[in-house]
């Protein structure tokens, strides 16, 4: 079975990676992207019997800073 976890900043935190990703666009001739958020993906292989309950609690300690970041967990 393999997770997909996307973890993004929480709405509110400021992001400076987005913003300079945004100005580089705009600094390209891309003028109509009005915003960037920046996040990342992580893929997890897992064994049989891991369970999303386990990936939430892998996201919970490790792979989210849950202060400032939310996230997502797909499972196929």
């Amino acid at each position: 079975m393999k997770a997909t976890v996307h973890v993004m900043l929480k709405n509110g935190v400021l992001d400076p990676q987005g913003e300079a990703v945004r100005h580089a666009l705009g600094s390209l001739g891309f003028n109509g992207v009005e915003g960037v958020r920046q996040g990342k993906v992580i893929e997890l292989d897992l064994a049989d019997g891991t369970s999303e309950a386990d990936v939430r609690q892998m996201c919970e300690k490790l792979l989210a800073n849950t202060v400032i970041e939310r996230y997502t967990v797909e499972l196929s």
